[in-house]
């Protein structure tokens, strides 16, 4: 037999959600109907005018060879464009952008092709898992630090990490709006996070995922768009959410010319880039889909306020997120003692209703779940009466 010491994937804990999803699926085998807010994996179609265009394109047998692993530069120019529309920022097309397939490949492999074991590396907790987890796979040590409502405490606890680590962190890699807390930021935290960074000589990384996901007329800024952010800064972006994108697999890494290079050169070792059709595809939606990002922002923000409007009624309160395409709710006191993995399988045993426990994105998590805007009105609605209903039970 031969050695089966698989060490790098042996780093990697049981997949949490992978146990909701079994419990799942054996609840609908039983013929439940289980409304699912667990992954977020937009409901919605892309939208039409991108689907033509990639119909169209696949039709000349040119594009079914190998594509360019960086990005065509046709895509990287629409790429350069959309971040002018948007933030007003420059980029140089060919040394400060690489497309990705998805931004959870492009972390994974910028976090390959910069860390070493002897590196260490900062992350909020809680996160999004590629964001710890690339980090663990590149071999590299991880020093998570607790986000707090506070930023600025959340930069003190920063701080107090980079000088109390052993080794100086090399790397910070950031989400915000985050993914699972829905915390968001001004441009301010953006500046004081730079400093930092530019204070100590670390690498800032950050995941713009949920740029477009916002409400109440509030903007997520781009880390870009601070002064000097270039020199050690990059922000990644994904059409998975804004376009309802998430099957095609493309975004971007964006900023420091030596970070962008680094990711370009391992991807050219790695992949042979995304199909050539589904990348002109996307520059058909980062032209000309404003409007439908638009719709698609309402949407979310129609279901975030039938879901916290729902369960606040109910007794479970929970604020509206400014961004994202999340609910991340702290469970009931009731309830707290027994984790968010427990919660969950609860929620879907005695409501029907199916979501990610808190605990798969940190330990920092594990007082939470996270609710996916993944249903409908109709289908929230249905979910708030079965937790109401949960709730009534003595269990």
């Amino acid at each position: 037999m031969p050695n089966q010491d698989f060490k790098n994937a042996k780093k990697l804990p049981p997949y949490i959600f992978g146990q909701i999803n079994s419990l799942k699926n054996e609840a609908r085998s039983r013929g439940e109907d289980i409304i699912d807010f667990g992954m977020g994996n937009p409901d919605q179609p892309t939208p039409n005018i991108v689907v033509e265009k990639l119909v169209e394109t696949v039709k000349n047998p040119v594009t079914h060879r190998y594509s360019q692993s960086a990005g065509l530069p046709k895509l990287r120019l629409a790429i350069k464009d959309w971040y002018l529309r948007k933030y007003n920022i420059q980029l140089d097309q060919d040394s400060e952008i690489v497309t990705c397939m998805g931004s959870k490949e492009g972390i994974a492999h910028l976090s390959l092709a910069t860390l070493s074991q002897d590196d260490t590396v900062i992350v909020q907790s809680p996160t999004y898992p590629i964001h710890s987890y690339g980090v663990v796979i590149a071999g590299a040590n991880l020093h998570s630090v607790s986000l707090k409502d506070d930023t600025d405490e959340f930069l003190k606890d920063v701080e107090e990490a980079i000088n109390t680590s052993k080794t100086k962190p090399k790397m910070i890699i950031i989400n915000f709006p985050s993914n699972p807390t829905t915390q968001s930021v001004s441009v301010n935290f953006f500046e004081k996070i730079i400093n930092i960074g530019k204070k100590y000589d670390i690498w800032i990384i950050h995941d713009l995922a949920y740029a477009d996901i916002v409400f109440d007329e509030y903007k997520a800024p781009s880390i870009l768009e601070v002064d000097g952010a270039k020199d050690i800064a990059v922000e990644f972006f994904t059409l998975s959410k804004s376009y309802n994108m998430p099957g095609w697999r493309v975004g971007f890494c964006c900023g420091n010319k030596n970070l962008v290079q680094a990711l370009t050169k391992i991807k050219s070792y790695m992949d042979y880039g995304t199909f050539t059709p589904i990348q002109v595809a996307a520059i058909k939606a980062i032209n000309e889909c404003d409007s439908e990002v638009s719709a698609i922002r309402d949407m979310y923000e129609s279901r975030r306020n039938e879901l916290c409007d729902g369960l606040n009624r109910i007794g479970w309160d929970v604020a509206k997120p400014l961004a994202t395409m999340f609910v991340w709710a702290k469970i009931p006191e009731k309830y707290i003692k027994l984790g968010s993995l427990e919660f969950s399988k609860m929620l879907i045993k005695y409501a029907q209703v199916a979501v990610s426990p808190g605990a798969g994105f940190g330990e920092d998590g594990d007082e939470y779940v996270r609710f996916s805007l993944i249903e409908n009105e109709q289908r929230i609605k249905q979910a708030v009466r079965g937790i109401k209903n949960f709730f009534s039970m003595e269990i």
